[in-house]
C-alpha cells in the first residue's frame, strides 16, 4: 500500500510540474511585437547617403498633440532613444552649413508651427539630456494636415532634385518637412 501511495503521489507531482511548465512555454508562431521599434529610413540624395534612427510609436487610439507629445517642448520625434539623422556630405538648411555628421533630430510642436532642430547631441534617452546650446540650425515649419492617417510615425528621405532632398516625419494626421541641399 505504501509503494501505491508513493507511486500515486510522484504521478500527481509530475503532471503538476508539466502542466505548469507547459504555460510557460513559446510556440515558433508567437512573435511578440515592440510597441515602439526602432526603425530606420535612408537615401541618397546625389552622393550623399542620408540615415535616419528613430523609435516608431504607434497612435494606438490615443491623443497624440497636446496629449501624449505636448506643444511648446522639446520632443525626441520617436520614442526611447533620441532619434538622429546622419548625412555623408555638407548640407545646407535653410541657407546654413551643416557639416557631414551624425545629429539629434528634435522638434517642439506647437499648433500652429514647429521648430525643428538639429543638435550636435545625439546619443540620449528621449530628450533627457538636450541642451539649446548644442543646436546647429533652428527651423520654423508649418505642418501638413493629411487626409489619411499614420498609424506609426515614419521618417522618409525623399529626393526633389539631383542635389536636394526633404526629411519628412509623419504621424497621427500630420506632417513636418526638413528640406535640405548637397553643398558641391
Amino acid at each position: 500500500m505504501r509503494s501505491l501511495l508513493f507511486l500515486f503521489f510522484t504521478l500527481l507531482i509530475t503532471m503538476s510540474a508539466n502542466a505548469q511548465h507547459e504555460n510557460h512555454q513559446t510556440s515558433a508562431d508567437t512573435v511578440v511585437k515592440a510597441k515602439s521599434p526602432r526603425r530606420s529610413a535612408m537615401a541618397l540624395v546625389g552622393k550623399n547617403h542620408v540615415h535616419i534612427d528613430y523609435g516608431s510609436p504607434s497612435v494606438r487610439g490615443r491623443n497624440i498633440w497636446n496629449g501624449l507629445v505636448a506643444y511648446g517642448q522639446v520632443w525626441a520625434t520617436g520614442a526611447h532613444k533620441a532619434t538622429w539623422i546622419e548625412f555623408s556630405s555638407d548640407v545646407q538648411v535653410a541657407g546654413k552649413l551643416v557639416p557631414r555628421g551624425k545629429y539629434g533630430f528634435f522638434t517642439i510642436p506647437g499648433k500652429e508651427e514647429w521648430v525643428l532642430i538639429l543638435s550636435k547631441d545625439w546619443d540620449m534617452h528621449l530628450a533627457d539630456a538636450y541642451k539649446v546650446e548644442n543646436d546647429i540650425i533652428r527651423v520654423t515649419v508649418k505642418p501638413i494636415v493629411n487626409k489619411d492617417i499614420t498609424e506609426s510615425l515614419t521618417y522618409k528621405v525623399v529626393r526633389t532634385s539631383s542635389d536636394k532632398g526633404n526629411i519628412e516625419v509623419s504621424w497621427e494626421l500630420l506632417t513636418v518637412i526638413l528640406p535640405f541641399q548637397n553643398v558641391k
